[in-house]
């Protein structure tokens, strides 16, 4: 293949100008990586050190992730969204600890085959904790490749996708592997970026045929666009004044899968029949608001209703009274509490009016 990257340029580069600080290159292990890698996945490193520095104080090694509870494990994840990826973590822990007495497999197929684990973060793990070739392929590096070769269609296509794997193969060297793959990823995050790159800071400016052509702002290509659906539904905020709020578990899979959510109705018939079979009234409705997820848009109306004065939930399993000030640590998705911190301003307001 022509063009290939100039290694030595990126590695000479990353020794003066790369990150060297971030939490997960401190102390490396399979572990610190893994759950690195995981969290980067769809969130930014400015985002992710907060959750992973609380993550690593909490679960400091895989053992005491695989024998937490599941709940203990989404309440820290809480706000980071793609909640598939924590129920995921926590398994594969589990697996680890059970299949492999704790420690990681090193070999790429035995790390594809745990739950969560694709075939770029498997490679992050053999390369940056191992000490082993291990190729990545994470969204950072497909933004270089793809404008350093001039790629001009979507890396998601499967052409493309395949393409883009075969460069990272043939490019990748068996020396020095860590450091590259570090080089690569922080290349594209910091120099190469989605807007405005800094062409002149970069090591491979000479090489990049998008550069030469003068096509940089235009790769990679994006995604194309779909018009996202709108969804409505109504979020019940059943309160009681010793200051708790009903809550109800989700399924295991599927949207916010496992987490604790309020009560929800999809429409003002289902919503008179939740009220009428808890012997409630609606107080007051507030405004709605958006939440988008990444194949639609969901519009919550919260609906605040006043327990009776002797709460009783279903005796179902999967209800339960949660207290406001957040003391119980379960994993909410991100606009329930939004949501029950509302709420928690209200009572309190409401109880000093009293």
């Amino acid at each position: 293949m022509t063009n290939l990257i100039d290694t030595e340029a990126v590695l000479e580069w990353f020794y003066q100008h790369g990150r060297h600080d971030l939490p997960w290159q401190q102390s490396t292990t399979a572990y610190r990586v893994w759950v690195s890698e995981i969290m980067l996945q769809q969130t930014q490193v400015s985002t992710v050190i907060a959750y992973y520095q609380r993550f690593m104080a909490r679960f400091p090694d895989v053992q005491s992730l695989a024998s937490a509870p599941q709940d203990e494990v989404l309440h820290l994840w809480t706000g980071l969204g793609y909640y598939a990826r924590a129920r995921n973590l926590h398994r594969t822990a589990q697996m680890i600890c059970e299949q492999y007495q704790g420690e990681f497999p090193p070999d790429i197929e035995a790390l594809t085959a745990l739950p969560g684990i694709g075939r770029s973060t498997a490679g992050a793990i053999l390369a940056l904790a191992m000490g082993q070739r291990g190729v990545i392929l994470d969204g950072n590096v497909k933004r270089v490749l793809c404008r350093y070769h001039a790629i001009q269609s979507w890396s998601g296509e499967t052409r493309t996708l395949a393409r883009l794997w075969q460069i990272a193969e043939d490019t990748t060297p068996q020396k020095e592997i860590a450091a590259y793959t570090q080089a690569m990823m922080d290349l594209g995050a910091t120099v190469c970026t989605r807007s405005k790159p800094a062409c002149s800071n970069c090591p491979l400016q000479s090489g990049c045929e998008a550069y030469n052509q003068g096509i940089t702002s235009q790769l990679p290509v994006s995604k194309p666009k779909k018009t996202l659906p709108q969804k409505q539904t109504y979020m019940i905020l059943c309160y009681h004044d010793d200051a708790t709020v009903m809550l109800q578990q989700r399924q295991s899979s599927g949207l916010w899968g496992g987490l604790w959510s309020l009560p929800e109705c999809a429409d003002d018939q289902a919503l008179a029949d939740w009220l009428q079979s808890h012997g409630s009234e609606q107080d007051e409705r507030w405004p709605a608001l958006r939440h988008t997820f990444s194949h639609f848009h969901l519009h919550i109306t919260p609906v605040l209703v006043r327990a009776a004065a002797s709460p009783q939930v279903k005796d179902s399993a999967g209800y339960l009274w949660y207290p406001l000030d957040h003391s119980l640590k379960l994993g909410l998705a991100a606009p329930v509490k939004k949501l029950l911190d509302r709420l928690a301003g209200h009572h309190t307001l409401n109880t000093d009016q009293s």
